[in-house]
C-alpha cells in the first residue's frame, strides 16, 4: 500500500511540458493518420473475409445441389468404375466408387469456384490500387 502511494506521488509530481507545439501536433497528426489508415485497412479486410465466406457458402450449396442431382440421376447399383477383383482394397474402392467420385467432384468444384472468385477479387484490388496510384 505504501509503494502504491509513493508511485502515485511520483506520477502526480511529474508535469510534462511541451515546448514545440507545432512539432508535437505534426507528430500527433501523423500518428492519428497512420491509425486511421490501419483501421480502414482492417475494415476492408473484414469486408473481404465476410464476402468470401458468403461466396464459399453459396458455392457449397450449388456444388452440393449439383452433386446431389448427379447422384440421383444415375443408377445406384452401378459402380462408377470397377477393377474386377474379388477381395481387398480394390473391391472396397469399386463398391464405394460412387461416393468417392461425388465427394471428389464436390471438392474440386468448390475449390475451382473459390479460386476463380479469389482471382477476380485480387484483380479488382489491383485495379483499385492502380487507379489510386
Amino acid at each position: 500500500m505504501n509503494k502504491d502511494k509513493a508511485l502515485e506521488d511520483l506520477f502526480l509530481a511529474q508535469k510534462p511540458c511541451f515546448d514545440d507545439r507545432e512539432a508535437f501536433m505534426a507528430s500527433l497528426t501523423k500518428r492519428l493518420d497512420t491509425v486511421e489508415y490501419i483501421k480502414q485497412h482492417q475494415e476492408a479486410i473484414l469486408r473481404r473475409y465476410k464476402t468470401f465466406m458468403v461466396v464459399a457458402f453459396l458455392v457449397g450449396i450449388i456444388s452440393g445441389a449439383a452433386t446431389l442431382m448427379y447422384i440421383l440421376s444415375t443408377p445406384a447399383d452401378v459402380p462408377i468404375f470397377t477393377f474386377h477383383v474379388k477381395s481387398g482394397f480394390f473391391l472396397w474402392l469399386a463398391e464405394n466408387s460412387r461416393l468417392i467420385t461425388t465427394t471428389t467432384l464436390s471438392l474440386l468444384m468448390t475449390f475451382g469456384l473459390l479460386s476463380i472468385y479469389n482471382n477476380v477479387v485480387d484483380i479488382l484490388d489491383m485495379r483499385k490500387t492502380a487507379i489510386l496510384t
